[in-house]
């Protein structure tokens, strides 16, 4: 999806506000407890909003755990039983664990600062990454964030057919002029715990990763360089977002679900 207004920084210039733009440092943590990196991140947040260190981004993987954005509902809570951390990020529930790899930038932003651009920036690192691995066809959906693969219908078929496919989210917070929470991508991780919940508040599409769209094995390490990289690129303005929408939706964190 394309911003809705013209970004206030020209496309091919940095969001960030580091003077001259200097080095990111880049934190390889492995696997971390999500509340562990949650304090861990609003430490560095501080620091970096008092320019005691420079942007950073953690690397990171989380041992199975549902998280609530500010927008969850509560009939999207699990029906599993198992626990849920209520952050404070925007959007509404989603699950991480083993295989999938999240991202936590924290960036000073310039002013003004411009949170849909940050977002898009994001998605088209995304998107520019899982192009780059072979999964040729993702894009965005208007109304939804995160990283999509579309749907196929059938009409020969209707059984084969298959929806829209979410393949990486996105859930962030501005506080003091830093960026925190980030983005997660699916790499060979299991789907099952999707299923006990309504994941992002999208209930009309599915979830899917690198591996089973792609037909082999996709390791997190496989990922990490790559999204780092092109990460890199779209915040300093030598990757320009670009339009790769290929469909339209509600957006779910304006539209509450009505409960069953």
């Amino acid at each position: 999806m394309t911003a809705p207004r013209d970004p206030f920084f020209p496309a091919d210039k940095s969001i960030r506000a580091a003077a001259k733009h200097g080095e990111i440092d880049i934190r390889r943590l492995g696997r971390v407890d999500y509340e562990e990196a949650w304090t861990l991140q609003s430490d560095l947040v501080a620091q970096r909003a008092a320019d005691e260190i420079p942007d950073t981004i953690l690397v990171l993987e989380h041992p199975n755990v549902y998280t609530a954005g500010k927008r969850t509902q509560p009939e999207d809570r699990p029906t599993n039983g198992l626990p849920v951390v209520d952050v404070d990020r925007g959007g509404r529930i989603t699950w991480h664990g083993e295989g999938q790899l999240v991202m936590y930038p924290l960036i000073k932003l310039a002013n003004p600062v411009d949170v849909v651009d940050y977002v898009r920036r994001l998605e088209e690192a995304l998107i520019h990454t899982v192009r780059q691995l072979g999964v040729t066809t993702a894009g965005r959906i208007d109304g939804r964030s995160g990283v999509w693969v579309p749907g196929t219908t059938r009409a020969a078929d209707p059984a084969a057919s298959t929806r829209d496919r979410k393949l990486a989210a996105l859930g962030i917070r501005i506080t003091q002029g830093v960026t925190m929470h980030g983005l997660s991508l699916n790499c060979n991780n299991t789907l099952d715990y999707y299923d006990h919940i309504v994941a992002c508040g999208i209930d009309d599409a599915d979830v899917t990763t690198l591996a089973l769209e792609l037909g082999r094995d996709v390791t997190v390490d496989a990922a990490t360089d790559p999204l780092l990289d092109a990460l890199i690129e779209t915040l300093e303005g030598r990757r320009q977002v670009a339009d790769h929408t290929f469909a339209s939706a509600p957006d779910p964190t304006k539209i509450p679900r009505k409960n069953k």
